[in-house]
């Protein structure tokens, strides 16, 4: 559904304008209802349309919550959870604790990942996708990968 890396600007508000080309899709999947959380393993945000939220939460909720690993993940994941919705000008308003665990700021990254978008710093997303082009290393890829022919 959702792909591409899409340069987009945070305004004063902390509103980002959704591009044009994913509007209409994400009205139509979700009547422009959105949830917002953080990625626990890099300092971005994950964006997702409500449905799609729905069934990773349930999946969260249904994790056993004397494990500790599962509790960490329901208070940081399900506990940042915030729901947005794309007003008439096609903007989302991300909460300032959200921008501030991105470290959001003028120039973002609005990163298609499938069925969610991630949100990163311009500069973050920049060091971070460098990083990734220097590693070398496929032993930890799924064998699954190994025979995908790109």
């Amino acid at each position: 559904m959702f792909r591409g890396v899409n340069p987009i600007n945070l305004d004063a508000k902390g509103r980002l304008a959704v591009p044009a080309r994913y509007r209409d899709m994400i009205t139509e999947h979700c009547n422009g209802q959105m949830v917002a959380t953080i990625d626990t393993e890099a300092r971005c945000l994950l964006l997702y349309p409500l449905p799609e939220w729905e069934v990773i939460q349930a999946k969260i909720e249904a994790l056993p919550s004397f494990n500790k690993a599962a509790r960490r993940i329901q208070r940081l994941l399900i506990g940042h959870a915030t729901d947005l919705e794309l007003d008439a000008n096609g903007r989302l308003l991300l909460p300032s604790s959200l921008r501030e665990y991105a470290g959001l700021d003028k120039k973002l990254i609005l990163l298609g990942q499938g069925r969610k978008f991630e949100i990163w710093s311009e500069s973050h997303w920049n060091e971070t996708r460098d990083e990734y082009l220097d590693e070398t290393d496929s032993a930890e890829l799924p064998a699954e990968m190994l025979d995908l022919s790109l």
